[in-house]
């Protein structure tokens, strides 16, 4: 959505530019630069290759105003045809609306083209997180529907951070993590979170191959670039990285600020 939305903006700006230069060839190259496909790139050792640019849908779960549906269906066919063929759901966004909304704008893409990453352990606003087993499999089960899909590519335990205890993370949450990749129903295992140092309390304590990907997000930006001093230490452990939040989620906008965290 950023990046369909950002061309346009950029293309507008610089054709502008070219047209009151009068310079034809700028114009053409602009045009071409635009046109381009987004990138892939391998996604650590998942076998996935992903564009460098993803999707996060907590917007058409009304994380940010209420989204109109339709808009929110023709935003996803926009970046699906920009080249981006990872998005990124969550049941906490929007209580599962964010899911459907994404499961109806898929139905006509090829599923084999596209990346979904959905979440466990948090599910709605202000109720209690919950990373058990018997939690995790019904989840999934629910966002599957709501997606309309038969497998998730990847599956973050969403904020562990709010775990109350880690442990179960290690000894309940991933266990039945790989259970369910065995058969089929997930590709991939991620976590996520805000706070950095919850990565390594991890992965230093799993087999690595159990988690595949982490996803950081509002610590790869113009103020804040910590995530970059982790970056070995995760390529060392084999898991790929989501930099998620790279607009610090509208830090910069002045109808949003600074979030109370």
């Amino acid at each position: 959505m950023c990046n369909s939305k950002g061309r346009r903006l950029s293309e507008c700006c610089l054709r502008s530019l070219g047209e009151t230069s009068g310079c034809i060839a700028y114009q053409q190259h602009i045009k071409a630069l635009t046109a381009m496909p987004v990138p892939t790139v391998p996604l650590g050792q998942t076998g996935m290759q992903v564009s460098i640019l993803g999707m996060g849908c907590s917007p058409i779960g009304h994380s940010y105003g209420v989204a109109n549906e339709q808009t929110a269906i023709h935003t996803v066919h926009a970046a699906y045809k920009a080249g981006i063929n990872i998005f990124d759901v969550s049941p906490y966004y929007g209580s599962g609306r964010a899911e459907k909304l994404l499961g109806a704008a898929i139905k006509t893409l090829p599923r084999e083209d596209i990346i979904i990453c959905t979440k466990i352990g948090k599910y709605a606003p202000g109720e209690e997180p919950n990373y058990s087993a018997k939690q995790v499999q019904a989840s999934i089960h629910d966002s599957m529907q709501r997606l309309g899909v038969d497998y998730i590519d990847i599956l973050h335990c969403h904020d562990i951070e709010f775990c109350p205890d880690m442990r179960q993370i290690i000894n309940e949450t991933l266990p039945c993590l790989l259970e369910l990749k065995k058969q089929g129903k997930i590709r991939a295992i991620g976590i996520t979170g805000y706070p950095l140092d919850i990565f390594s309390y991890i992965l230093d304590r799993v087999p690595l191959g159990t988690v595949d990907v982490v996803l950081s997000y509002c610590h790869n930006s113009l103020h804040d670039t910590s995530m970059l001093q982790l970056l070995p230490y995760l390529q060392s452990k084999g898991v790929g990285v989501i930099s998620a939040a790279p607009l610090c989620m509208g830090l910069w906008r002045p109808q949003v600020g600074l979030r109370c965290w």
